[in-house]
């Protein structure tokens, strides 16, 4: 094998990892884009639950109170 022949073997096995590494990325933010949407939306939840037990403190500690 010649010395030409190993650059462009070398050079097809860079652009091979670097397509590899552009798609690992890709699915990386794709992945990273849902956990940060669930976050969200657990977020937005335990915050509900936290005023409905709030509503729920104030209702029977008014009911205590008569």
């Amino acid at each position: 094998m010649t010395i030409d022949e190993r650059l462009e073997k070398l050079t097809e096995r860079h652009e091979a990892m670097a397509q590899s590494m552009e798609l690992m990325q890709r699915q990386w933010e794709d992945r990273w884009a849902k956990i940060t949407d669930a976050l969200e939306k657990d977020a937005e939840n335990i915050r509900a639950l936290a005023r409905i037990a709030e509503i729920h403190e104030h209702r029977l500690s008014g009911l205590e109170g008569q």
